[in-house]
């Protein structure tokens, strides 16, 4: 079996998403058009995504999410743009989102957000053993 390039991984995770975005729409019961108006994108760009034809951004993730009434997060963890990561998964995604972070940023403030939340969770441990049952560590 021969090995995916990136421009496979890319396409085979874009038609992913977008197969997605279609499921939950039509189990929403919401048209392409309907959709599209509240995620303000063209229909013709909502229908590409779904097709797998184009790959949203972070930010046109989180305004479909919105219009499906969705977490932004299941979006991005099925886009690939996020694996599941411990934390307040409201505060991983806005950070994602936000415009004026460059990505390389929105990685470093995340592992150290993680990295916090690890040695929490350990300290938590060490002062009461019953809790690494509920921490999974």
């Amino acid at each position: 079996m021969i090995a995916e390039g990136p421009k496979e991984q890319a396409k085979r995770g874009a038609a992913t998403i977008g197969e997605f975005i279609r499921e939950q729409r039509q189990q929403g019961q919401v048209s392409v058009r309907q959709l599209a108006r509240l995620a303000g994108v063209s229909n013709p760009y909502l229908s590409q995504i779904e097709r797998g034809v184009r790959k949203p951004s972070a930010e046109i993730l989180q305004q479909i999410a919105k219009g499906l009434r969705i977490s932004a997060e299941q979006l991005y963890v099925r886009a690939g743009i996020l694996e599941t990561r411990e934390g307040n998964q409201e505060l991983v995604a806005a950070i994602l989102v936000d415009e004026d972070l460059g990505e390389r940023q929105k990685q470093v403030l995340l592992d150290i957000y993680e990295s916090f939340c690890r040695e929490n969770a350990q300290t938590r441990a060490s002062a009461d053993p019953s809790a690494v049952a509920a921490t999974g560590s």
